[in-house]
């Protein structure tokens, strides 16, 4: 069958423009995480500054009437005392409620919270996150596009080489990040998944590039309906679980400190124990579609050459890639193991992942040498 090279050159052309969107909605995105919270600060500020004034007025005011009323009789108001209070009233606040070794001050923390969030340094922010998440579903329609016109453009399944794979796998990813917002507020992870993805599809465009082309005779079977596109699936949600564990390790740091230095950030992220929770719903359904995937793949192996498993670099480390997920999800269970070494090993587990794709693809010989490179 012909390649048709005019829709080839239409989803190289929807690729640039999806990651024109993508990375503008990584910048919007990262000003959303990363600029919201001096904005929320500066507002708090400003309010807390305007409340101090108008108390120290009030007090000034009640002093004068004290010195009224003490004419006609009633005790004058001690001029140290007035002073005291005037002293207390005009002392700068404080940006965060302060907290003690054995705790904190929760309905403190809790004012404090609210308070921000009503302000317009937080209005401003959120605004910035919903055009993020806006520009985030205009790129993944340039993107689903640029798959679908790859996909006519030679009339098969969009996964016959690494290019196809990451292209596919990368629009997958971002389907279920846009799909979970309507559950859960994940939009901190905004920045990461468009970067990711932005990053993947400038390799699938220079690096994994391919030119649009027919199947190899090997991968011409049936199977490639079924196996691929679970192994796909499975890619984005290890992702977007292993982007979870990520924040999960960043937010139990801050949790263990004060005030920690340049994680200010990590107050838009929820407590480490619910982005933990998350996580491993997510791997556990990634671990389910991969464990699918290796046994399609020894059906498949058996079809095309005779045996179910022949210690092919590819099927080792697709395997090995099933243990660590496996030893993650036994672990978590485990008594001993806290959730910071359980966030640890989902992403050594999502390291074997990428070393599976990137690396065992490309550099180690074997039977599965579909790359196209």
């Amino acid at each position: 069958m012909d390649v048709d090279y005019e829709l080839a050159s239409w989803s190289n052309l929807l690729i640039y423009s999806a990651m024109a969107v993508y990375a503008i909605a990584f910048i919007v995105y990262a000003f959303d995480l990363f600029g919201g919270q001096k904005l929320r600060s500066h507002a708090t500020r400003t309010r807390e500054r305007s409340a101090v004034a108008g108390s120290a007025q009030s007090t000034r005011t009640a002093r004068s009437e004290s010195r009224t009323s003490a004419r006609g009789g009633v005790r004058r108001t001690s001029r140290a005392s007035a002073v005291a209070v005037l002293d207390a009233e005009d002392a700068p606040p404080t940006d965060a409620p302060a907290s003690g070794a054995g705790g904190s001050d929760d309905s403190t923390a809790t004012s404090t919270a609210g308070a921000a969030d009503a302000g317009p340094g937080t209005g401003r922010s959120r605004r910035l996150a919903r055009i993020g998440t806006g520009l985030t579903a205009l790129a993944l329609a340039l993107h689903i596009a640029a798959v679908l016109t790859r996909t006519l453009s030679v009339m098969r399944v969009p996964w016959g080489n690494m290019m196809e794979y990451a292209l596919t796998a990368a629009a997958i990813a971002g389907l279920i990040y846009l799909i979970a917002l309507r559950f859960r507020d994940l939009r901190y992870l905004g920045t990461f998944i468009t970067g990711t993805i932005l990053v993947t599809l400038g390799l699938c465009i220079t690096v994994f590039y391919t030119p649009a082309a027919q199947l190899v005779p090997a991968l011409d079977n049936y199977w490639i309906y079924i196996h691929v596109p679970i192994a796909i699936l499975s890619t984005a949600l290890l992702s977007l679980s292993a982007a979870l564990a990520l924040f999960q390790l960043l937010q139990a740091y801050a949790e263990t400190r004060t005030a920690p230095r340049g994680l200010g950030f990590l107050r838009r992220v929820p407590a480490s124990a619910e982005i933990e929770q998350v996580s491993y719903r997510i791997a556990a359904v990634g671990f389910i579609t991969w464990t699918f995937t290796l046994i399609a793949g020894a059906i498949w192996a058996e079809l095309a050459w005779g045996r179910y498993w022949g210690w092919d670099s590819k099927e080792i480390w697709t395997f090995v890639v099933w243990v660590v997920y496996a030893a993650y999800l036994h672990a978590r269970a485990t008594r001993g193991w806290g959730p910071t070494k359980v966030a640890v090993l989902n992403l050594i587990g999502f390291a074997t992942v990428i070393f599976n794709f990137a690396i065992v693809n490309v550099y180690f010989d074997g039977l599965h040498a579909y790359s196209g490179l």
